[in-house]
């Protein structure tokens, strides 16, 4: 009589159930991690553009439009463009994909509150 070698039923179900239960404790940590990032970033960018925002009022005496327009066609403050808030294009009901300046010169904590 020939005899095979394969796995059993039960094995194969086994080695399904672990992987699913391994799945199930991996999966939301990694796009929890990656909502945390986008948010990170977020705050990053805010920060960047505060302290651009600084030096456009020491270097020309003026506050940059609340839009950020013309800090973000200079080259000398940001040569990479327009910055836009990572955690917007993630989730649709974020507040604000656009960041702009608060009557306190700061980018406005209302719009993007990470």
């Amino acid at each position: 009589m020939l005899q095979r070698k394969a796995f059993t039923l039960v094995e194969v179900l086994l080695v399904i159930i672990i992987v699913g239960i391994l799945a199930a404790i991996v999966i939301p940590r990694i796009f929890y991690n990656a909502d945390l990032a986008r948010k990170e970033a977020c705050r990053a960018n805010q920060s960047a553009i505060n302290a651009q925002a600084e030096l456009w009022y020491l270097n020309t005496g003026s506050w940059p439009s609340p839009d950020l327009s013309d800090i973000f066609a200079s080259d000398d403050y940001f040569p990479e463009g327009t910055i836009t808030c990572p955690v917007y294009a993630s989730d649709p009901t974020a507040h604000s994909e656009s960041y702009v300046l608060g009557a306190n010169h700061r980018v406005d904590a209302t719009k993007h509150p990470y």
